[in-house]
């Protein structure tokens, strides 16, 4: 397939984020192509409140969320445990850049998202992200420095530039410029990637 712009925009307190990992691993072998996978830090309480202060209608949505997200997930044997408290997801999406940097991007992914659904891994804990980028096979010395200097930059950089695309939620697909929302939009994708490389 010729070159295009393929992008993915993912948050690691998203379990539809999570789900839409593995597919999208499996369109990236089906047609030949890889996604420039980009985290993007979704801000809760715009959308969903705070704990303390949602009304009754955010609190319905939340609980059929994540209700809607372990029925998909247990059909593929994978488990979703909801998260005790709304989690900031910055440091945790700096090891994905200090990952991709390193080459073990495809390994932290995987472990990131696996053991924060199953609530064994804290991502607002630098000593736990460092251990996930350890155990993926990255080497950690300038970690902590990075997390606090070049890594929030490029990670700010990256949100600001999705929300100038246009995006607002994960799982985002953005090709050549045209978004696609959700892991329900998969087979969107997936017809799009098959245009694309029909017209070749």
């Amino acid at each position: 397939m010729a070159a295009h712009d393929l992008r993915l925009y993912i948050d690691y307190k998203s379990p539809y984020a999570y789900l839409a990992k593995d597919p999208v691993y499996e369109l990236e072998r089906e047609f030949g192509v890889t996604f420039a996978w980009h985290p993007y830090v979704l801000f809760i309480p715009d959308f969903l409140g705070t704990v303390e202060g949602r009304n009754d209608h955010q609190w319905r949505r939340v609980r059929y969320s994540y209700a809607d997200a372990r029925r998909l997930a247990n059909r593929r044997g994978l488990t979703v445990r909801g998260p005790q408290k709304i989690f900031d997801s910055a440091l945790v999406s700096i090891g994905a850049i200090y990952a991709q940097r390193r080459g073990t991007f495809r390994q932290y992914n995987d472990l990131a998202f696996e053991r924060f659904w199953k609530r064994d891994f804290d991502i607002e804990d630098r000593v736990a992200v460092r251990r996930v980028l350890e155990d993926s096979g990255a080497e950690t010395a300038a970690f902590f420095d990075f997390a606090e200097g070049e890594g929030r930059r490029e990670l700010e950089r990256v949100c600001k530039e999705a929300e100038a695309l246009g995006v607002f939620g994960v799982p985002t697909f953005v090709i050549d410029g045209e978004l696609y929302w959700g892991g329900d939009r998969i087979w969107m994708v997936r017809e799009k990637l098959a245009e694309l490389a029909a017209a070749r």
